[in-house]
């Protein structure tokens, strides 16, 4: 395999910049562009060792560096590895990588570093798929369940499911292929136990995707509500800065204003909405017609009420909108003289919170109904979790074709019929943690990264 390097730090000023270099001829390539003060060559150091020096390209010094050496196989790709540390401008980088790749290194593709090290068995897929989760994540939870991850729960659990599968798929392949030998049938009662504790298991990760989702990626999230009820500044609230005008005159937001913001363990996807009511203003309109969509999309919806006026047929219709959706309603103003009567929104809403989004007063009961209806409250970031949509269908297709044996083994069908239903299934988890993956899963999987990574 060709040498490759690549940027491994952000595309951004900072104190320090990384460019990685991994391959057969990466230490060679390494001593090409950087010369240690002690005059010692990188390919004469042992693994985890580190030697200050200079970097040249073309024969001028672009900066002193640090170049850190990882030898074969006890590196993150499984292959020879060198970093060099350089000072973190966007330029001094770039001149660094250039060097690399004038001197014998080729351009990383999109997560070829993680890719090698799935291939040289660094890792299995599952692994290799948290790697990108640790680095988008924007919660402590989504990090926690990420590095959860990372240090082997999915696979181990997986890994344990298709292995109890495989044991009673040989000694039935045992017993069909060698009659004569005195090889003990399983009983229908002990396949059953073993297929039903699989089925259970899968059941479980499946039931738990969910969740585990919003954890992971966020929630969209619509603020809606009639016009000058506080949405706005509930959404600036929530973000921590200006993001939408505020005035006392109904109607200013007139298109949809989004943000990500991080509310205690939920990454919630806002989106700040005109307000719902009829008019014949053309532009407005359009915006109250955005904020239907978005509602309709949303998988959270923040209805905001103005506790200093009558319930009127405004928000009667906004009650009516969220009827089936995943929703908590904020009723806001509570600074304000309450003129508000809460007892149809009590009546329509499982989650009610009282807050004064000027005042910043009713956060944190905000964020526990929010926690409670998305049900990420109690989320166990230590237990296996389903990262996404590839090991979710992994899983499904295993389930299936366990139900499926389930089936024959009750209409007492013979036990070849009933091992392809099992192989079916082991290949679809051995799949999820790439032992059986094809070459285009895995490719389409790290195209995803970012280079460098």
């Amino acid at each position: 395999m060709s040498t490759i390097a690549a940027i491994s730090t952000g595309q951004a000023a900072g104190g320090i910049g990384v460019v990685r270099i991994s391959g057969e001829n990466a230490l060679s390539v390494a001593d090409r562009i950087f010369k240690t003060v002690s005059g010692i060559k990188l390919e004469k150091l042992s693994g985890y060792k580190a030697a200050f020096g200079k970097v040249f390209f073309e024969e001028k010094c672009v900066d002193e560096a640090v170049a850190l050496v990882f030898k074969a196989p006890k590196s993150y790709t499984g292959e020879d590895v060198v970093e060099i540390s350089c000072h973190g401008g966007l330029l001094v980088t770039k001149q660094v990588l250039r060097a690399a790749l004038a001197n014998g290194a080729v351009p990383a593709e999109a997560g070829e570093f993680t890719k090698r090290a799935f291939l040289n068995g660094k890792m299995d897929l599952t692994r290799a798929e948290s790697v990108m989760n640790i680095i988008s994540a924007k919660s402590e939870q989504a990090k926690s369940a990420a590095l959860n991850t990372l240090d082997g729960a999915l696979y181990k659990k997986i890994s344990e499911i298709s292995l109890s599968l495989k044991k009673i798929a040989a000694q039935m392949a045992a017993w069909v292929d060698y009659p004569d030998e005195e090889i003990d049938d399983l009983s229908d009662d002990k396949l059953k136990e073993t297929l039903l504790t699989a089925k259970a298991e899968l059941e479980k990760l499946i039931k738990s995707f969910d969740v585990g989702k919003i954890i992971i990626e966020g929630v969209e999230t619509a603020i809606v509500g009639k016009p000058n009820v506080g949405k706005s500044t509930l959404m600036n609230l929530l973000s921590g800065c200006e993001k939408s005008i505020v005035t006392s005159v109904a109607g200013t937001t007139r298109d949809i204003v989004e943000e990500t913001v991080t509310l205690g363990n939920n990454v919630l996807r806002l989106a700040d909405t005109a307000g719902l009511h009829d008019t014949e203003d053309t532009v407005e309109k359009i915006g109250v017609d955005r904020t239907r969509q978005k509602l309709d999309r949303a998988s959270l919806v923040l209805a905001v009420f103005d506790s200093s006026t009558e319930v009127d047929d405004e928000d009667m219709e906004i009650i009516k909108m969220c009827n089936g959706k995943n929703a908590v309603a904020i009723i806001n103003k509570t600074d304000l003289n309450t003129k508000f009567n809460a007892e149809k929104i009590n009546k329509n809403f499982e989650n009610v919170v009282y807050l004064s989004a000027k005042d910043r007063n009713g956060i944190q009961e905000l964020e526990n109904a929010i926690e409670k209806v998305l049900g990420t409250a109690d989320f166990d970031t230590s237990a296996a979790t389903l990262m996404n949509e590839r090991q979710l269908a992994c899983c499904t297709a295993a389930l299936q074709s366990i139900d499926e044996a389930i089936s024959a083994l009750e209409i007492g069908m013979t036990r070849d019929a009933l091992n392809v239903n099992i192989d079916v299934a082991v290949e679809s988890l051995d799949t999820l943690t790439g032992e059986k993956a094809t070459e285009s899963v895995v490719n389409e999987i790290f195209s995803q990264f970012c280079v460098g990574k």
